[in-house]
């Protein structure tokens, strides 16, 4: 599993009610279930995914989180979840607020653009940087918005959300306490635990 969905895991009390927004192939929702007991449903537009998310045995409806999340009520579940596709969305403020709306908190996970990988790949190659761990050019990549550590800590400060808890994965797929320390420069994956 990746280390973002491994990292996670402590912050979902078990028990729980879970939406994981963009769930992919269920492996979060269905290992959430075994190991912590929660009750979930995954929302996800790929029908390739979906499929496999209904042979794990997971809950999951097709649905485009560019159009909201209107058909759930205020504070339907204790944990909304959306690992790497904040960069993905249209409005992903929107999509926030709307995570907020329907979970009491909220964890998103989401690349770091800062990094100074990706730094040093625009200023002294004059081009997007490619990545193992991006592997789109500019032209065909699913990432719309470019997001980095003080933008995402910016926004949450302009909309009064609070920032329970983060960490980084730093550039080598571990957690260290170099990536923490300087998570803007040094993290390839921003991990946050909000609420309202």
């Amino acid at each position: 599993m990746r280390l973002d969905l491994t990292m996670i895991q402590p912050w979902i009390t078990p028990g729980t009610r879970v939406l994981d927004l963009g769930c992919g192939d269920g492996t979060l929702l269905k290992t959430l279930a075994e190991q912590r007991q929660v009750s979930g449903i995954g929302l996800e537009i790929d029908e390739d995914y979906i499929t496999q998310a209904l042979t794990k045995g997971v809950n999951v409806i097709q649905h485009d989180l560019n159009e909201g999340l209107g058909n759930f009520l205020d504070d339907s579940f204790d944990m909304v979840v959306m690992t790497l596709a904040l960069q993905t969305l249209r409005y992903p403020h929107k999509v926030i607020d709307e995570m907020l709306r329907v979970g009491r908190e909220c964890i998103v996970t989401f690349p770091n653009f800062g990094y100074w990988q990706s730094r040093w790949h625009l200023n002294f190659r004059g081009r997007m940087p490619v990545s193992k761990f991006l592997p789109f050019t500019w032209y065909d990549t699913p990432n719309i918005h470019f997001c980095t550590v003080r933008d995402f800590e910016a926004l949450c400060e302009e909309k009064d959300i609070r920032i329970l808890n983060s960490a980084v994965i730093g550039g080598d797929n571990r957690q260290s306490a170099l990536a923490d320390r300087f998570p803007n420069l040094l993290g390839v994956t921003a991990v946050y635990h909000i609420s309202k």
